[in-house]
């Protein structure tokens, strides 16, 4: 399965990277979500190839499917995940390709054409960049922590969303190495995979934007959970992800989601 999906993604990698590159005609989802005619045409590509060589799974896609869609046996895609650092030529941008069953990530695909950066993993076999095993970190102390995270498309409404994110990142900040924003969140977990990031965060992602990435990080000997340190489950309002060693000292100072 792993090895046809990541046929299916480089094929479809060339058409992402010829966007890139292109002229791309922009509209809004809402006040700042954005689509452009490469996420619609990647995705197309991904569902046909997809529904050929694996007809038994529900294809759930950004562009496409429901977000509180959910199957037995699916595989959630994100033809561009970091779409606005795609329209403006910041090459952070991935497709991201998860496959779940009875609510479990069995095989995880994020691909940045631009960078030439292929993460894969299967369940029980490693995680993999380009081909190469990767592993997750050793930082165990969260002051010598690189943490990355994303700011929800719901901060323009300035509710809860926007104040937690405010209100962890004065919780967090002073105690870290730092953190940083590279707006994608199957890239971010993919370096939390490969030992790049120490550990990751963020609210209100949809099930495409992460399905690929769990897999990656846990594959690789790190750990995934919600803000209050529970196994995380597609649709929870906050995913963390860690080396393991630092996972409960972040998780301290996140901030309290359902009272933000």
């Amino acid at each position: 399965m792993l090895n046809k999906l990541i046929e299916i993604v480089l094929e479809a990698g060339k058409l992402f990277e010829e966007g890139f590159n292109a002229v791309k005609e922009v509209h809004h989802k809402g006040t700042v979500d954005l689509v452009t005619q490469f996420d619609v045409a990647v995705e197309n590509l991904l569902k046909e190839r997809i529904a050929d060589a694996l007809p038994a799974f529900t294809i759930i896609g950004e562009e496409s499917s429901d977000e509180h869609q959910r199957a037995d046996r699916a595989i959630y895609i994100d033809p561009i995940d970091g779409t606005t650092n795609f329209i403006h030529k910041i090459p952070l941008c991935a497709i991201s390709i998860g496959v779940w069953e009875d609510g479990v990530p069995v095989a995880g695909i994020v691909y940045n054409p631009v960078l030439n950066e292929l993460f894969s993993a299967g369940r029980g076999e490693g995680a993999f960049c380009n081909g190469k095993k990767i592993v997750v970190s050793e930082t165990a102390d969260l002051q010598q922590s690189l943490l990355a995270t994303g700011f929800p498309y719901t901060k323009v409404e300035m509710g809860r969303d926007f104040r937690w994110v405010l209100e962890t990142m004065e919780n967090l900040l002073p105690h870290t190495q730092d953190i940083r924003r590279l707006g994608a969140a199957s890239i971010d977990l993919s370096y939390v995979a490969n030992g790049i990031f120490d550990g990751f965060y963020e609210c209100n992602l949809k099930p495409w934007d992460v399905a690929a990435g769990i897999l990656l990080v846990e594959e690789a000997g790190g750990k995934v959970s919600n803000h209050r340190g529970e196994p995380y489950r597609l649709g929870d309002p906050v995913i963390v992800a860690t080396n393991g060693r630092n996972h409960e000292a972040l998780v301290e100072k996140l901030a309290d989601y359902e009272e933000a």
